[in-house]
């Protein structure tokens, strides 16, 4: 008895190291795949704290939770069961979508860039796209459902980046990867948005309360410092943007058989490298990210008039005829 005792114990500690070894693959896993869609959290990082620009210091968590909740909702709720089954029956549709889903990105970073430049046209065409919220309270719920459409577009592409990063495997260890990079990246963003959506609220107690000249000093320089550090965001957060869908176009070209582009600018970066070997790795993916930037500004600019003429009128015409049927029994 002693001896099969001995038996299942062993048998119990060789299935704990592969559940162990599991799950360390599936942190590793995680991580990489977090990682590659590393462009895409910066921007949905960098666009969300402009949904609470204007809004009470009251009201400033609540639309951050309400936004996280959506993002969970979006991820793990719509976008996880439709990345496993694009993956188990249409693994063909995943660059295809990656690559709609880049466009847009390049779309939003040149319309931004555009409103930098010439603000006054950018107002004209933004009161055309979108309409202004009576009331407050409409203008919160605007702002939120706004925050949490443009979050699925990014947690589709975080997703289903993610996605092609993973070996095919089964769809256990893919859902669980998937899982934990959502939960994970959700975190992330919305936990750092909250932090920075309270920095100067904090700097305005630490000011006036705090115990030490050097606590004070802090606390006016988080006051003075965040209008620049929220502009610096959001530049950062448009040009992430912009280089991730012209990356993600670039290399879905090459994914067709049309790798001509993806080659020229590997080879630029290549020789950028070489030529400072000392930051060769950094030299590198600057210039393939500052390459896929350009690319991806010329797409997005090409697209603005496509989105104002053409699909903003296509929007206003469907949402008007689902407003037809209750207009009419009114």
């Amino acid at each position: 008895m002693s001896v099969g005792l001995l038996a299942l114990l062993d048998d119990v500690a060789a299935i704990a190291k592969v559940a162990a070894a599991s799950l360390d693959d599936i942190a590793g896993q995680a991580a990489r795949a977090g990682v590659k869609a590393a462009g895409a959290v910066i921007d949905d990082a960098a666009v969300t704290p402009r949904y609470v620009h204007g809004f009470s210091a009251d009201r400033e968590l609540p639309i951050v939770g309400k936004i996280a909740l959506g993002s969970v909702r979006n991820k793990l709720i719509i976008l996880l069961p439709a990345a496993l089954l694009l993956s188990a029956f249409l693994p063909w549709l995943i660059t295809p979508l990656l690559m709609i889903g880049g466009a847009y990105l390049c779309y939003e970073g040149a319309e931004k860039a555009f409103a930098a430049v010439f603000p006054h046209e950018a107002a004209g065409h933004e009161t055309r796209v979108e309409p202004a919220a009576a009331n407050a309270d409409l203008l919160e719920e605007a702002k939120v459902a706004g925050a949490i459409k443009t979050d699925f577009i990014l947690s589709a592409e975080i997703m289903t980046i993610a996605l092609a990063a993973l070996p095919a495997e089964n769809v256990i260890m893919q859902g669980t990867i998937l899982a934990i990079v959502g939960i994970g990246i959700t975190a992330l963003v919305y936990g750092g948005v909250a932090l920075i959506v309270k920095a100067d609220d904090f700097g305005l107690v630490l000011a006036a309360k705090g115990r030490t000249h050097t606590g004070r000093a802090i606390g006016r320089g988080l006051v003075g410092g965040m209008p620049a550090f929220m502009h610096m965001l959001g530049i950062v957060g448009t040009a992430a943007m912009i280089w991730v869908g012209g990356g993600i176009l670039v290399h879905g070209l090459a994914t067709f058989g049309f790798s001509a582009a993806e080659h020229a600018v590997e080879a630029v970066a290549e020789a950028a490298a070489e030529a400072v070997p000392g930051a060769a790795g950094a030299v590198h993916w600057t210039v393939v990210a500052a390459i896929s930037g350009v690319s991806g500004l010329v797409v997005g600019a090409l697209l603005i008039p496509v989105a104002e003429h053409l699909v903003a009128p296509l929007v206003k015409l469907f949402r008007s005829k689902g407003k037809l049927p209750s207009s009419r029994s009114s």
